[in-house]
């Protein structure tokens, strides 16, 4: 059953003056300019095509994307970049996910390229309290086709395959050693299973003390909530500690409409709100079970409730096993009020070349026209501060 949600007297997600307290007022007059672009529906779909389009002919518009929806939801191009957003977050007491966004590869060099770069992320936070956590893709570091292929096939691997495996070891046993916690992003369902698997031999190996490797589980799948309470109860079996996080799901459109294509059962719950109760049933099951968890969610009502069983429970919220994690540029009122009540908070720092990390940038884009309210709520939020500090310089 559902704890009541009971909002805190000190933890309020309306309070704009701590949300935005890192942003001057030419940030936030340019925040409420992108963000009423990125709720024109018209718009999105257009610039995903001309986007496109550009690239393929090779035009330079690399330079606006980078001034503009880059600047709002990416830390910069490389490590060195991002050092910047990185320190400016801490000094607000949030920590930094550092995301490599580039997408699947299908060239050996490229994946160990990929992982090379993850490596030297993991060697930062080793020495930098300031980065709580590490995140991957699995098709970041092994060919799509092959995690596809072994999907249902659970041995007589090629060697393009395991030598893939062994950076995933890599990547987990360098985390390991740096003692820092190491996400493994979920995929869409035709390779999860490989990456379950995989994630699965990972903390087995590396997970007997407390947890470094976290799966990632979706929510948006109505088969998640079990295999949430499988894979706990298989680590208790077994000896090892299970880590997650928990997210709602980036690829609905895409299953549905490959599930239909190809006429299987979608994967996807029926709606939203099936979607929302299992995600904070699995927030619960995590609670309860003292599960080392990572909430990644934008949703209010899902972040109070994990600061009401953290409290209801009495357990620590300043424990490193319980995390917040938000996405750089959304959600700023939810990762700085949780933050400045001295909760466990981190933005998903996304990097990479410009041209590589588009993709990335076009969801985000999609994601806010997509999901209901999200740019309404931005926007509206963003001009509520405005209107106080206009208030407050009035009054002076």
């Amino acid at each position: 059953m559902l704890l009541t949600l009971i909002e805190s007297p000190m933890l309020s997600f309306e309070n704009t003056e701590v949300a935005f307290s890192g942003k001057s007022n030419s940030e936030l007059k340019w925040a409420h300019r992108l963000y009423k672009l990125i709720g024109n529906n018209a718009l999105i779909a257009f610039g995903k095509v001309a986007t496109n389009v550009a690239l393929g002919l090779r035009l330079p518009i690399t330079g606006i994307i980078k001034k503009t929806i880059f600047k709002q939801f990416c830390g910069g191009e490389n490590i060195a970049e991002c050092k910047p957003v990185i320190n400016k977050l801490q000094d607000y007491g949030v920590g930094t996910i550092l995301d490599y966004s580039l997408e699947a590869k299908e060239e050996e060099a490229e994946l160990e390229k990929c992982c090379q770069e993850l490596e030297r992320g993991i060697e930062l936070a080793k020495v930098s309290k300031e980065i709580p956590f590490i995140v991957f893709k699995t098709s970041g570091v092994i060919q799509f086709d092959l995690l596809e292929k072994y999907n249902n096939q659970l041995e007589n691997y090629n060697e393009d395959y395991l030598a893939g495996i062994a950076r995933v070891e890599r990547l987990c046993k360098a985390a390991f050693e740096a003692d820092t916690p190491i996400l493994i992003d979920a995929e869409e369902s035709w390779i999860q299973d490989s990456i379950d698997r995989i994630c699965e031999e990972m903390m087995e190996k590396f997970n007997k003390e407390k947890a470094i490797v976290y799966n990632t589980i979706q929510l948006y799948r109505w088969d998640r909530l079990q295999f949430l309470k499988d894979s706990y109860l298989k680590g208790e079996s077994s000896g090892y500690k299970v880590g997650v996080k928990l997210v709602r799901g980036a690829y609905m459109e895409k299953e549905r409409k490959r599930a239909e294509t190809k006429g299987y059962k979608s994967p996807i719950q029926i709606d939203k709100p099936a979607t929302d109760k299992d995600y904070d049933l699995a927030v619960e099951y995590c609670v309860e079970n003292k599960i080392a968890v990572c909430v990644g969610t934008h949703n209010e009502q899902s972040s109070m409730l994990m600061v009401n069983l953290l409290a209801e429970k009495q357990l620590d919220k300043s424990d490193s096993a319980y995390y917040f994690a938000q996405l750089l540029g959304m959600s700023d009122h939810i990762s700085f009020n949780l933050s400045s009540q001295g909760f466990n908070v981190a933005k998903y720092v996304p990097y990479g070349p410009v041209k590589e990390v588009i993709p990335y940038l076009i969801r985000r884009a999609e994601e806010n026209t997509s999901v209901a309210g999200q740019t309404s709520r931005e926007l509206s939020l963003i001009s509520s501060e405005i209107k106080r500090r206009k208030l407050l310089s009035t009054s002076r």
